[in-house]
């Protein structure tokens, strides 16, 4: 791999077909469909789960939060333990893991075991979307690779307006064990197409895990994934309480709240493709136009809820807000130096601090009796955070004179 300066272009990969480009681009992405089910439908399911291992529906939330536990553990973890792996087989590995997680998952014969599978499926998570990013990038011309990893992340958006209501769905008519198992099949189905479309030999081997350490374990990586992991919290804590403010602010029946959910799931699609696009043509500073584009949604947003009319169109706006994951996770190629995998993997461990501490603070002020649409204040609060964090991880990664540190580069497929 060649060393290139902090915010260089990496270098490209061998020239493939526009077809085979976008056939890869799919099967990255069909992973992250098959990610995103698994992780959103348990909350879709939590009555018909109580039921069928006997505890209260507060106790499967326990098992939501296991997932995400081991999403935040499995990131780093994994990563550095694949350091030595080519990228590709590492991804056919994750994947893999993933489909035999879930299939636990839906043969799990008690509440305990439950609990173990799906921590177990949760650490492929973040190592899967942070490794498709990176090869993503490597396979699409070096001014769209925003654009690229913004269709991988695609995936988590449709599995939000598809993936997760037909596999809820599916767990009420016939059994939630039946919507782990079908997310297992999507998950082997990723595993073939994968090997059949991403080239065997496609870029070089990994840097070893000391080399790794060395790199991650530097301020602009880390200031970068404090942006994601304070600033993206506004996104989460509205959308936690989104049906009890629906019910109690709106004024609409519980029948309503499908339907914000799918305008939620459009405008985390719109904001995945834009979140590529923003990226390719500002780079890094697109972090910071995303991160006031989300304050004015929010301060927006309890007005807008006080209408069925216009609520709609609020939550489409909030789901815009997810661009910022597209655009953090390429600029993380350009500060990681030979960290690439460990910090585009701990990019979605920071996107699931952000997803436990915007609800943790939304309902801190929901208790403080600030009322139901107080989550968007809240958010607002961790945007202008998160507009902090972007400052001081942007003078973290300005070029420094005589510095011939290696940075930029997502080589390796």
């Amino acid at each position: 791999m060649t060393p290139t300066s902090p915010g260089a272009t990496p270098a490209a990969a061998p020239a493939l077909p526009a077809r085979q480009v976008a056939l890869i681009l799919f099967a990255l992405a069909m992973g992250g469909f098959a990610i995103g089910t698994s992780e959103f439908v348990a909350m879709g399911l939590i009555s018909e789960i109580a039921r069928g291992v006997g505890v209260s529906e507060p106790q499967v939330g326990h098992a939501i939060s296991a997932y995400a536990l081991g999403v935040v553990v499995g990131a780093p973890l994994l990563a550095i333990l694949g350091a030595r792996q080519r990228r590709r087989t590492l991804l056919l590995w994750l994947m893999a893991f993933y489909a035999l997680g879930n299939l636990l998952s839906a043969l799990a014969p008690h509440y305990g075991s439950l609990l173990l599978f799906r921590f177990i499926a949760g650490l492929p998570h973040g190592a899967y979307f942070g490794i498709a990013a990176l090869v993503a990038a490597h396979v699409s011309p070096p001014d769209r690779r925003g654009q690229a990893v913004g269709r991988v992340m695609l995936g988590l958006s449709v599995a939000l307006l598809v993936g997760n209501p037909l596999a809820t769905w599916m767990g009420q008519v016939f059994s939630w064990r039946y919507a782990f198992a079908a997310v297992s099949l999507i998950a082997l189905a990723t595993v073939a197409m994968t090997a059949r479309v991403l080239p065997p030999g496609l870029g070089a081997p990994r840097t070893d895990a000391l080399r790794e350490l060395r790199d991650f374990n530097r301020a602009p990586v880390w200031l970068a994934l404090g942006t994601g992991a304070i600033g993206f919290a506004g996104m989460f804590a509205v959308f936690a309480y989104l049906p009890p403010t629906l019910v109690h602010v709106t004024g609409t029946g519980a029948g309503f709240v499908p339907f914000a959910l799918a305008a939620f799931g459009v405008g985390s699609i719109v904001g995945s493709l834009a979140g590529g696009w923003l990226f390719d043509r500002f780079g890094f500073r697109a972090a910071a136009l995303l991160l006031l584009w989300s304050i004015a949604v929010l301060l927006a947003f309890p007005f807008a809820a006080q209408h069925a009319w216009t609520v709609l169109p609020a939550i489409t706006l909030v789901g815009t807000m997810g661009a910022l994951a597209t655009v953090l996770q390429s600029h993380l190629m350009d500060v990681a130096g030979e960290a690439q995998t460990l910090a585009a993997a701990s990019n979605h461990s920071a996107f699931n601090t952000a997803n436990a501490l915007g609800p943790w603070l939304g309902g801190m002020a929901i208790t403080a009796g600030l009322g139901w649409t107080s989550t968007a204040y809240v958010g607002v609060a961790t945007a202008l955070g998160g507009l902090l964090m972007y400052l001081l991880a942007r003078r973290a990664s300005a070029p420094v004179a005589g510095d011939a540190r290696p940075a930029a580069e997502c080589g390796g497929g």
